[in-house]
């Protein structure tokens, strides 16, 4: 397997973006004039984050890259001194994360970490379910201190009250700290994300290295099914749809909920019938928190949430709305995938033989399926409760750049590094105070011009999966359980990749994600602005999906990604629906088209195409 050398994707510079690395985090970049760190870049293997960053990142959403590259990696090596990994590096080219763990290499240092980790984990492990209410308890304070901050506007003059109550501070000052204020709240959300969520991973990987030691040919799909069937509070937000649907039935207004695909047409007639309003009330209700749900993976500035785009949960209900009037089921087939995971379970604990064996294979498993659901249920709190509130006080921030000139829209605000928008307020604040124009009117609008420039021939262009030199084995657990980066997905992207004619290619290789074989029609969505055009018993087919797509499920014969492993979010859903997923393709996206026929394989992993 060959990959670019990093230095010489860097090289090669995209015509017109010479000089984008000053767009990112200086540490973030490859180099050649720091002769250590040269050699280590070379020498390592990179790979493209697909699974979070589908697409290039706009400067300030590096926000969210760099507050995972600091929480994973403290926890994993400074708190919880996971023995066979320390971090995740970063780097960033044209705009794509690549990334690469970093191992702990000494085989007597990995002994010497096992003690303190156990000691450090097992606690965790043990207190699972009353740490993980106080979790919930942090987070929740964390979204309403978020929501409670407020962003001053500059006016003419400051309230009297700064006088009468001999306040001392002004509101320049407090655009200041507030913006400070902002940005911490979010790198504090970050350092709980993950105070739990490798070790939600690690369980279910010490597991699966416990099963496949017993039983060797096991598959890993056949593990990830012994702890499926889970109950996790992600899948509520969809459950709300199911709820107002069904009772947009029965209070008689499925016709006006459904008569058009706009939100505020279909509210202006909910609220001139009596029961249409009693279906609204119960529709706001559910819109707090249960909405703040990003219609994307919650990571960039455009993901914005239900509440912010009401025509995507609108879809949804329209869909329950059709499938309940067909008389179809609408819940998810719980009893039956847990049945199935219990019948697996059984299966296997009948082939131990010995005592000891048979205790440690049922204390792991009742540990993955206690600790798991935490893999899915953070994900609403942070990646898109708080992201959602997040990225609209932010707009606030911008709002105020834009009324002192230094942008000339507030979605330019995502064009500058958040230090960059700390500058540019000192900026006008300094301006406002002195009574002059602020130099960022002639200094940001130009530059923001040339950065929209180089984001568009970012986008046009292709990263590769890899970069560097891959290793013989990759034996990291999360690079394989999350990203679906095995030396077997390398070979198989590295052949599609040799291959001069997508159009010629007639089958694709990736995880098997979950069980069972479909055969329908491509339907290619690379956002949730897509799923809309979903047809029943269509294949979906994306670069990765999100909690927000839930309603996509309710419709699709199969799904396949292009990233992703066995514990990526679509292996995890579809298990949960029972329908199969191959995730980890590398290509999907590139090599299928919609309308294409196909046949999925989620037992083994192969989409076979036809030409």
């Amino acid at each position: 397997m060959k990959f670019p050398v990093p230095h010489d994707v860097k090289a090669k510079a995209i015509p017109g973006t010479e000089g984008w690395e000053r767009m990112y985090p200086y540490h973030y970049q490859f180099v050649n004039d720091d002769p250590e760190r040269n050699a280590y870049e070379k020498e390592t293997f990179w790979f493209y984050d697909g699974l979070h960053y589908p697409e290039p990142l706009y400067p300030f959403d590096t926000i969210w890259d760099e507050a995972w590259y600091l929480a994973l990696s403290q926890f994993n090596n400074r708190i919880f001194m996971v023995p066979p990994v320390r971090g995740v590096d970063h780097r960033i080219v044209n705009g794509y994360v690549y990334i690469s763990p970093v191992p702990v290499k000494d085989a007597q240092e990995i002994g010497a970490r096992v003690p303190n980790f156990m000691e450090r984990a097992g606690y965790y492990y043990k207190n699972w379910d009353a740490l993980e209410a106080r979790w919930k308890l942090k987070m929740e304070a964390t979204i309403r201190e978020l929501e409670a901050l407020q962003i001053p506007r500059l006016g003419e003059m400051e309230d009297l009250k700064v006088v009468t109550d001999a306040l001392g501070e002004s509101q320049g000052y407090h655009l200041l700290k507030n913006y400070d204020d902002l940005i911490n709240l979010g790198i504090k959300c970050w350092q709980y994300h993950f105070e739990f969520l490798n070790l939600g991973y690690a369980a279910y990987v010490f597991f699966l290295d416990f099963a496949q030691k017993l039983f060797p040919n096991i598959p890993a799909q056949r593990v990830t099914q012994m702890i499926s069937g889970i109950d996790v509070i992600m899948y509520q937000p969809d459950e709300e749809l199911k709820k107002l649907a069904r009772l947009a039935i029965e209070l008689g207004v499925d016709e006006a909920v459904c008569f058009s695909p706009e939100w505020t047409v279909v509210e202006g007639a909910l609220k001139e019938l009596p029961n249409g309003v009693k279906w609204l009330t119960s529709l706001n209700l559910a819109r707090e928190p249960w909405f703040n749900i990003s219609c994307g993976t919650g990571w960039f500035h455009h993901d914005r949430s239900w509440n912010d785009q009401m025509n995507v949960p609108l879809s949804g209900i329209a869909t329950y709305i059709a499938k309940l009037r067909r008389g179809e089921v609408i819940d998810r087939p719980t009893a039956k995938v847990r049945a199935e995971r219990d019948r697996i379970t059984e299966e296997y604990r009948a082939l131990i033989d010995k005592p000891e064996d048979l205790k440690q294979f049922d204390e792991l498993l009742a540990c993955a399926k206690t600790v798991f659901p935490y893999v899915e249920n953070h994900l609403f709190y942070v990646e898109h409760w708080f992201h959602s509130v997040f990225w609209n006080k932010m707009r606030e921030v911008a709002a105020i750049m834009k009324e002192h000139g230094v942008i000339e829209d507030v979605e330019d605000v995502w064009l500058l590094r958040r230090d960059e928008v700390k500058q540019a307020l000192w900026d006008i604040v300094t301006a406002w105070a002195t009574g002059v124009k602020p130099r960022g009117t002639r200094t940001w609008p130009q530059e923001i011009r040339w950065r929209k420039g180089v984001m568009a021939a970012f986008q046009a262009w292709s990263p590769p999966p890899a970069i560097g030199t891959a290793p013989e084995v990759i034996q990291e657990p999360f690079t394989i359980v999350l990203w679906g980066v095995t030396n077997k997905s390398l070979a198989d992207w590295a052949a599609v990749q040799e291959v001069g004619d997508p159009d010629s290619i007639t089958e694709l290789k990736g995880f098997a994600g979950s069980p069972g074989i479909v055969e329908g029609r491509a339907r290619v969505c690379r956002t949730v602005g897509e799923v809309g055009d979903l047809q029943p018993g269509e294949i979906l087919v994306a670069p990765t999906t999100s909690p927000s797509w839930a309603p996509a499920f309710a419709k699709i014969g199969a799904c396949i990604t292009d990233v992703g492993g066995v514990m990526s979010h679509a292996a995890i859903v579809c298990r949960e629906y029972g329908m199969p997923a191959v995730v980890g393709t590398g290509h999907a996206t590139k090599v299928i088209r919609t309308g294409m026929m196909l046949r999925v394989d989620g037992s083994t992993g192969a989409v076979a195409i036809a030409r």
